[in-house]
């Protein structure tokens, strides 16, 4: 993300002239949200590619929370914890804090390296039919909270170079989260995910903000199901503009994103078959930059609708992230 010290914002409020060093994001978010196997993953859309979510250009210690709310349903059988599942309902309420260290030494070229770890917090409610072994189905449903699966990030790099910057990270997700075979809905996902992703960001001193980053989440087997969920390429990209209001700067903009998973599902569990998912879809943004002291509150919101999904349930997602560097 684009991330100013106090002068600088000043001075972009006075001049109207946008000199970025783009200071903190991160490409993670907790697994919160999936309703099972075939029917979600570690990566959620809408969790990189604003200018909440970039890794940092400046040395220091951040803090971000973010909360996340997804409301989605499936009328097609997905593979569950609790079995084949049809007429998913789904409502998840995640929210995780995450802290970044960022260094004062520069690596590999100039780059700045950083590290970071998110712990979520998510309440899940979800209902559907569950397929019986005499081929009948039984409605279920449960509500629970608890800790998703923890995020680790050892490796976060930022090139700056003009008006470009290039990012890389490698997300980890262990298998920590509140799991119970047998439950329809849970909390963590039972399996790791390595998602290593790239970004480039462009930025002009008018303030307009390019973004897209790429990543290939490869999963490992959930042993309790015995089901290997396939890999995930997802790309999102952001166009973003920045303001002068008031005593600091707004940003809006809108963001896109395309999920695809290109290996199928695998392992005895997997009774659908490779159960290749997708999903796309868009929505607005809306921040605000506040000067507070020699370092900056920022503020970001997002309303992401998913158009065209395939074998994952389907919704709405609402981000809310907050990001400051002590």
């Amino acid at each position: 993300m684009v991330w100013l010290d106090s002068q600088q914002g000043n001075n972009m409020l006075k001049n109207h002239r946008m000199h970025y060093g783009v200071a903190l994001g991160l490409s993670l978010l907790c697994a919160a949200a999936s309703a099972g196997e075939g029917g979600g993953a570690h990566v959620m859309p809408g969790a990189t590619a604003t200018l909440a979510d970039m890794p940092p250009t400046t040395p220091g210690t951040y803090i971000k929370p973010m909360y996340m709310n997804y409301n989605a349903g499936a009328t097609a059988a997905i593979p569950t914890a609790a079995g084949i599942t049809s007429d998913l309902d789904v409502t998840a309420n995640t929210f995780a804090v995450v802290l970044v260290h960022s260094f004062e030494n520069k690596v590999l070229g100039g780059a700045n390296y950083s590290m970071a770890v998110a712990l979520p917090f998510t309440s899940l409610d979800i209902s559907g039919n569950v397929q019986l072994p005499n081929g009948g189905q039984v409605s279920r449903g449960n509500s629970v909270s608890g800790l998703g699966d923890l995020t680790i990030l050892p490796v976060m790099l930022a090139w700056k170079r003009d008006a470009w910057t290039f990012n890389a990270t490698l997300p980890i997700y262990a298998p920590t989260g509140s799991y119970e075979l047998g439950r329809l809905g849970n909390p963590g996902l039972n399996y790791w995910t390595v998602d290593p992703t790239v970004g480039f960001v462009y930025a002009t001193k008018k303030g307009f903000n390019s973004m897209l980053h790429i990543g290939y989440a490869m999963n490992s087997e959930n042993n309790d199901t015995d089901y290997k969920s396939g890999s995930l390429l997802h790309v999102e990209a952001t166009l973003e503009q920045i303001i002068p209001v008031g005593k600091g700067l707004m940003t809006f903009g809108v963001e896109a994103f395309y999920f695809d998973q290109l290996t199928g599902d695998s392992g005895a569990g997997a009774t659908l078959g490779d159960f290749k998912g997708k999903t796309s879809g868009l929505g607005p943004l809306i921040g605000y930059i506040k000067p507070m002291g020699k370092q900056n509150l920022v503020l970001e919101a997002k309303w992401l609708n998913e158009m065209d999904t395939k074998n994952r349930v389907k919704g709405d997602i609402i981000w809310l992230k907050a990001v400051y560097k002590f």
